[in-house]
């Protein structure tokens, strides 16, 4: 039934990845009675479903989706990582809102590709579709978005780096934690960072970039000592394996442009809007 769809947050990233997709090819900003209408909805429902899902309507949602909206994000931030330093956001702290604690691998575990590593795995929905969530009893050390590449897809990615673990299907020792990594009301949850010694400095320093705030990828390299390793950088971002709670989406080129994003630019433009309206409501 709809109705039951509609009560999943993978139905609403649908919806919202089409509005995104409408947004991205019209030449100006759409009203709302043609979004609604192109998908095939009235517009108090659209208008509705769409506002429930991100806390803004659709025409100040599609401000935060405009290239302009991020150069302003950048300049209003100036300093972020520098503050978020300053209030002690860094070490084994508490690194991001949503999280206990974080743990890293040693590199020479890391060099075992994960041998003798059970990681246990399950499909959730997210607020961004369906989301693959690995991790171990350490905490999550994986999260894949299937919306742009499939499940198959999404899954394979997250095991292939650590070719020698033993994977386990199962969701329920899981849920608690993807239930906090989402909003909702659970335990908190920890990460288990499995990772080279120089990526985990750059997911470390996304860590301190605050919710509906954004970063640069030099700025990155700058607050992991190494100002000119921007490239090795966006190589460590594009790694990250647990998107979304390690805030990859929120480094940015200095121009402003939103650059690559592993799980596909639709997903990237919605996960900033998402947070920015829900920043402001």
């Amino acid at each position: 039934m709809i109705q039951n769809d509609e009560q999943t947050s993978g139905y609403h990233y649908g919806v919202m990845a089409r509005a995104i997709e409408l947004i991205d090819a019209a030449d100006e900003p759409l009203s709302l009675d043609a979004l609604a209408a192109q998908m095939g909805m009235s517009a108090p429902h659209f208008q509705r479903v769409f506002s429930r899902w991100v806390g803004v309507s659709p025409k100040r949602y599609q401000q935060y989706l405009t290239l302009g909206h991020a150069k302003a994000m950048l300049a209003a931030q100036v300093s972020t990582m520098q503050t978020a330093h300053a209030a002690g956001l860094s070490g084994s702290g508490r690194l991001h809102d949503l999280f206990l604690r974080w743990e890293a691998m040693s590199p020479g575990e890391y060099a075992k590709g994960g041998a003798g590593l059970q990681v246990f795995g399950g499909w959730f929905d997210s607020p961004f579709g369906r989301a693959i969530v690995m991790g171990t009893t350490r905490g999550i050390c994986g999260l894949g978005l299937a919306g742009e590449i499939g499940e198959d897809a999404a899954f394979a990615d997250l095991a292939k780096r650590w070719p020698n673990a033993e994977f386990i299907e199962d969701a329920d020792r899981l849920r608690p934690w993807v239930a906090s990594a989402f909003g909702q009301v659970g335990e908190k949850a920890p990460l288990h960072l499995i990772g080279a010694p120089f990526q985990i400095k750059v997911w470390e320093a996304l860590l301190c970039v605050p919710t509906g705030q954004v970063t640069t990828y030099s700025d990155i390299a700058e607050k992991v000592g190494n100002p000119r390793a921007v490239r090795a950088v966006g190589t460590a971002i594009g790694r990250n394996p647990v998107s979304w709670l390690i805030p990859c989406h929120r480094a940015l080129r200095k121009s402003g442009a939103l650059g690559g994003y592993h799980w596909g630019l639709p997903m990237k433009r919605a996960m900033l809007a998402y947070e920015a309206a829900r920043a402001e409501a």
